[in-house]
């Protein structure tokens, strides 16, 4: 069952800003492009989407924008049950 959250206004901004950026990682890119995609959608985070979030968050260098687009996407993944 897919989750009722989606990407705020405030995210999906923040995630647009790391997709256009030249010094994003692949990896931050690829989490705010699943971010942005879930943004008034039903759509959830999947499970190689959540592992890289994961990393975003936990990186020193990523931006204040990917980690923002992380949480976001994290927030989205569906749980095993």
């Amino acid at each position: 069952m897919a989750k009722s959250e989606s990407t705020s206004k405030k995210v999906a901004s923040a995630a647009s800003k790391v997709l256009r950026s030249k010094s994003a990682s692949k990896m931050e890119k690829s989490v705010a492009a699943s971010a942005l995609t879930q943004k008034g959608s039903t759509e959830t985070t999947s499970a190689r989407v959540a592992k890289e979030a994961s990393k975003v968050l936990r990186s020193k260098s990523a931006s204040k924008a990917a980690k923002s687009a992380a949480a976001s996407a994290l927030t989205q993944k569906t749980k095993k049950k």
